[in-house]
């Protein structure tokens, strides 16, 4: 494909894949939320569990759930599936057209594990595919019926897949992929669970049937698990723009953090929707900001070890065999046709002009070059650190 199209329909997609995904998030927020409102004293229609008064708007909102299911069907249903599927199959065509297509820049780092291209996008196909297979298996398992034991497997599940990405994938493509394990598991929760069981509820109210509660319960089990999984999986599908996230080397680590974290923050906003006093639930916004805290000094970088002077014209050879043939005014690169964010490394003004964002992506974080296609090694990566420090 050409690169500029490319770049458009990757364009496209990221757009799309965020006005959709703020749908789902925000549709999985509201209903936390109402659940956590209701007000079950109030009770006006026959089978009603609870209602919620509200306003927004300008408007007044009188909201009712039903235990199970009203007594007969209404005229008008509205059922919450779009968002949800949109959302993965946006995200699936953003890592196709990023990550599948452009493999050996993204996805494949040799020093990880010398991967053909198929071989990478095969491996990301069934991984997934594994993912939800394994985690449907849990919540089908005696493990289901307790809440914080089928926790805790999931969230040694996807530890699990952090491990086996980070042993087959580049750094950034890892961190990705551990999202994408989510956000899979997330999506087929909608798809193969959560709307199939309420389906099968209006089928047997339109056979006259009174709709078993053990479908609406399980959807809602999928469901709570997608709510706490939101905010981890955002932080993981932007990883790859933050190296010292994604290039970390126990990786494992960072991804329990942001699990922790996100679920904290999560577990933080439904106890307070619910009107619980804040006592009960407190602690969990500092147990996060003392874990963000963790984080920051976990992924801080290590002061610049003392070597001998480089000079401009060593630092100038490291960048031209390993930058300028994406950072330059005409890249000669095959997935690029101009410079990614317009930084050109071709001359030493270039260089110290960038010198903040080399030391970031070249010499801590080691995100570049790209797969590290051209073999950057660590001796060149401590020179170069080592001018640019000189520099200030």
């Amino acid at each position: 494909m050409d690169v500029f199209l490319g770049e458009w329909v990757n364009l496209l997609l990221r757009w799309a894949h965020l006005v959709v995904g703020i749908g789902w998030i925000g549709t999985s927020f509201y209903f936390m939320a109402l659940d956590f409102s209701l007000d079950t004293r109030e009770r006006k229609s026959p089978g009603v569990h609870g209602a919620a008064w509200q306003v927004h708007g300008g408007g007044f909102y009188h909201v009712e759930k039903y235990s199970v299911a009203p007594a007969s069907l209404p005229a008008h249903l509205h059922w919450f599936t779009w968002e949800a599927y949109l959302t993965w199959v946006t995200g699936f065509g953003l890592l196709i057209v990023q990550y599948y297509l452009h493999a050996r820049a993204y996805l494949i780092d040799p020093q990880v594990l010398s991967l053909e291209p198929w071989q990478a996008v095969a491996i990301s196909v069934a991984s997934l595919l594994a993912g939800w297979t394994a985690y449907d298996l849990l919540c089908r398992s005696p493990l289901g019926n307790h809440v914080a034991p089928l926790a805790l497997a999931v969230f040694a599940l996807i530890l699990a897949a952090t491990m086996f990405y980070t042993r087959v994938f580049s750094a950034r493509g890892a961190l990705l992929h551990v999202g994408a394990f989510i956000g899979t598991i997330m999506a087929v929760n909608v798809f193969a669970v959560i709307i199939p069981n309420q389906k099968k509820m209006v089928a047997q109210l339109l056979r006259g049937e009174a709709p078993e509660a053990r479908y609406g319960k399980i959807g809602k089990q999928r469901s709570t698990h997608n709510n706490y999984l939101t905010l981890p999986v955002l932080l993981m599908m932007v990883s790859p723009h933050y190296p010292f996230l994604s290039s970390h080397p126990h990786a494992w680590l960072i991804v329990t953090l942001i699990i922790l974290i996100g679920a904290l923050t999560r577990h933080f906003f439904n106890r307070a929707d619910a009107g619980d006093d804040f006592n009960a639930y407190g602690w969990t916004a500092f147990a996060a900001t003392f874990l963000v805290l963790i984080a920051i000094y976990l992924t801080a970088p290590a002061p610049p070890a003392a070597s001998p002077a480089v000079s401009d014209r060593e630092a100038m050879q490291i960048v031209t065999t390993h930058c300028v043939q994406c950072h330059a005014s005409k890249p000669t690169h095959e997935s690029f046709q101009e410079a990614p964010k317009n930084v050109m490394l071709e001359s030493v003004d270039d260089l110290r002009r960038f010198a903040p964002l080399v030391m970031t992506q070249a010499v801590i974080n080691k995100a570049m070059p790209l797969g590290n296609q051209t073999g950057m090694t660590e001796s060149e990566r401590a020179k170069l650190g080592q001018w640019i420090a000189a520099q200030k």
